[in-house]
């Protein structure tokens, strides 16, 4: 959505803030949950002696499993918060997400302290991740609708916001390892973390109807879009000039103005064109015809995330470092995690103060194809354990080159492609634009987390 000349001002840059903390909150669930992983897969791939001989229980493949259910219930989520977020209101949507997401990441943290056999232990953190991410989903859904009514700047300020999450999941995954406190007092304070994120995003959002700037622009949502719409499609003379023709008193030979080679028959139909314009211009179009508008871009997002979910965290988690000692306890959470999430959170973030290539660009799809590029060279990385391909990038640092580029692009490509859907329809369509952008953005979280499976085999 353009700015509008009547607007106020948002004072303090409050309103940004606030959708940016709310971008943060909507992927908590998923960030802490997979910068958990070392966490989760030593609770569940222990080992145990037997006869004097060391027997390794089953494998679970945490990380395909908790990629796979997050991005499951996100994409059937979604989809029903696409067709049905008109049924249920705004603030029951995003608070009560909010609020039982609050529920399941303190459940999280409970069962750190409750000793628990691997198979129901995984079957309750497979149950929460499902869960979680459901509402996730609907909170997601529902804030891309809305930060879809204001100006397109505030798109890039909460995808920024979202590229953040990954960061701050990861500064708090080594934080509670250099505090070299014992695993289970550590894996505590971390997923307590989450819940104090969680409570605020929650009390910013209560915030946001008390700022005159977002009440100015989220408040037509209730309304009709009939000031917006005709102040852009007549000018201010065009409508008063409108609303004298349809007046029948005015022009007519009773008043003594003749028709001056106007007839009546073309007065009564310059009548009517103002209110059919209006009402046309008023009226939300279909899912089906807001889709094909933006249908490009719907196709860049959901290709983009397949790619990244494709291989990550379900194929980088598993790289090793060459080098021993300290390091290696660092080395996933930081050339992994925090380097992934701290390059998406900048290649996000450049879409602020730079856009290219334009949204009419045929370049711009054919640079998101090209992204594919990335599966393999990461595939030929140092991971461990491996059965047919060989490999090519030992080097700790060309692993970390590699996650660089990887992430940078995945931020920006998926930022311009959030951005530039709303730009392509009518302001009165932006909400819808939005959600749709989210389904697909689920699409393709949900394709790369079920092709990470037969990825990991092939490594």
């Amino acid at each position: 959505m353009s700015p509008r000349e009547d607007a106020p001002a948002d004072r303090g840059c409050f309103v940004g803030i606030i959708f940016f903390i709310l971008g943060l909150g909507t992927l908590l669930p998923w960030n802490f949950f997979m910068t958990a992983s070392m966490y989760f897969n030593n609770r569940l791939n222990t080992s145990e002696w037997s006869n004097g001989t060391v027997t390794t229980r089953k494998e679970y493949y945490f990380d395909n499993w908790m990629t796979l259910l997050s991005q499951l219930p996100l994409l059937l989520f979604t989809l029903l918060n696409s067709f049905l977020y008109g049924w249920i209101s705004e603030k029951m949507r995003i608070a009560g997400s909010l609020v039982f997401i609050l529920f399941f990441f303190i459940l999280t943290a409970v069962l750190v302290k409750i000793s628990m056999e691997e198979d129901r232990f995984f079957s309750v953190t497979m149950a929460t991740i499902w869960f979680i991410n459901s509402f996730g989903a609907v909170l997601q859904g529902s804030l891309f609708g809305l930060v879809g009514l204001l100006p397109q700047k505030y798109s890039a300020v909460f995808m920024s916001g979202q590229g953040l999450a990954g960061t701050f999941a990861a500064f708090a995954m080594i934080f509670a390892i250099a505090s070299e406190a014992d695993s289970e007092s550590a894996a505590l304070g971390y997923f307590i973390t989450p819940c104090v994120g969680t409570l605020i995003t929650l009390f910013s959002y209560m915030l946001l109807p008390k700022l005159e700037f977002a009440r100015f622009y989220l408040h037509s949502k209730s309304k009709s879009y009939e000031l917006q719409t005709s102040s852009r499609l007549l000018p201010t003379g065009d409508v008063e000039d409108s609303e004298k023709t349809s007046d029948p008193t005015i022009g007519s030979v009773a008043n003594g103005n003749p028709n001056k080679g106007v007839s009546e028959e073309e007065g009564v139909r310059q009548a009517f064109i103002p209110l059919q314009s209006e009402n046309t211009s008023t009226q939300k179009s279909s899912i089906l015809e807001v889709f094909k508008k933006i249908w490009l871009m719907a196709f860049c997002v959901t290709f983009v995330f397949t790619v990244t979910l494709s291989v990550f965290p379900a194929i980088t988690v598993d790289v090793k470092t060459v080098y021993g000692g300290k390091w290696e306890r660092y080395f996933i959470p930081v050339f992994c995690f925090l380097f992934f999430n701290m390059m998406d959170f900048t290649g996000r973030t450049v879409t602020v103060f730079f856009k290219w290539p334009s949204k009419d660009s045929r370049l711009f799809p054919l640079l998101v194809v090209c992204r594919v590029i990335f599966v393999p060279l990461l595939m030929m990385c140092n991971v461990q354990e491996r059965h047919y391909m060989p490999v090519l990038f030992s080097n700790d640092f060309i692993f970390a080159t590699i996650m660089v580029f990887f992430s940078v692009s995945s931020g920006y490509f998926v930022c311009l492609s959030m951005t530039y859907a709303p730009q392509l329809v009518e302001p009165k369509d932006a909400e819808t634009a939005g959600a749709l952008m989210t389904f697909f953005l689920a699409l393709g979280l949900s394709l790369g987390a079920a092709l990470s499976f037969p990825l990991r085999f092939l490594v």
